[in-house]
């Protein structure tokens, strides 16, 4: 998908994401300030940043974020958000991911948060993002991760039915060869589970595109199915997803 049209899809539903709980609370969110342990005089960039959720979380350990996105909706979205808290130390504005604005060596850290699945070329995204970073600089994504080969293929095209705007997952092996070959020494990478609530998840389509959805997720291959696990429960069709987390430094 060009980036014009994830603009509009992700325009369409920018309000959505103040809320969305995978972006603003999922169990990565915290974990990855944990992880990253920011510093004071540290000067953070965080790209594709949506409703700001993950600037906001680190906005109270550096001494400045810039907060940028492509989609014109979802820059308004994070002006109000951080203007709502009174946050008074995080920049909302434009960034394309793999041309990005900025000077080399200008930050001390990038992050990214369930965000590059929809980028059209992750290479260059962590080659832009090394280039901005300083020597020792830190890399920290989360991004849903899906298994390699068939079953991952699958989880990819039931995502992007879904969404259109969904280019493509990366397997742990991928990110792992493209924080190596972007010149990052990867310092710590995790795997963690998310629950779905299929209702939720599939809620902006009609019941018919709902019931191919649904369809896809119980009838998938046998290694979709372990890597999905769907099932009912109280009324409901839960499934998990999973994200990668990885921290890499630059080096030199």
């Amino acid at each position: 998908m060009d980036k014009k049209s994830v603009q509009e899809q992700f325009g369409a539903h920018a309000r959505t994401y103040i809320t969305s709980r995978p972006h603003a609370k999922g169990a990565s969110l915290q974990r990855l300030v944990d992880l990253v342990e920011p510093q004071p005089h540290w000067q953070a960039l965080d790209i594709a940043t949506a409703a700001g959720h993950t600037a906001f979380a680190f906005a109270p350990h550096v001494a400045h974020v810039r907060a940028t996105d492509i989609t014109p909706e979802m820059l308004t979205v994070a002006r109000e958000q951080t203007a709502t808290r009174g946050i008074d130390n995080v920049t909302v504005e434009h960034a394309d991911a793999d041309n990005l604005p900025y000077a080399d060596g200008r930050f001390d850290l990038l992050t990214c948060r369930i965000a590059p699945h929809h980028f059209p070329d992750v290479g260059a995204f962590l080659r832009e993002s090394v280039r901005v970073l300083r020597a020792g600089g830190i890399l920290a994504v989360v991004d849903n991760v899906v298994p390699a080969g068939v079953a991952g293929d699958f989880v990819n095209a039931f995502e992007k039915l879904r969404d259109p705007s969904h280019g493509r997952c990366l397997s742990t092996e991928e990110w792992l060869e493209g924080y190596s070959q972007a010149g990052l020494e990867l310092s710590q990478h995790e795997i963690l589970e998310k629950q779905m609530v299929f209702e939720d998840w599939a809620a902006r389509h009609d019941p018919v595109m709902q019931s191919y959805l649904r369809a896809l997720l119980w009838h998938g291959p046998p290694e979709t199915q372990e890597f999905l696990h769907p099932r009912s429960e109280d009324g409901r069709t839960l499934f998990h997803l999973q994200e990668g987390l990885f921290i890499g430094r630059k080096q030199g």
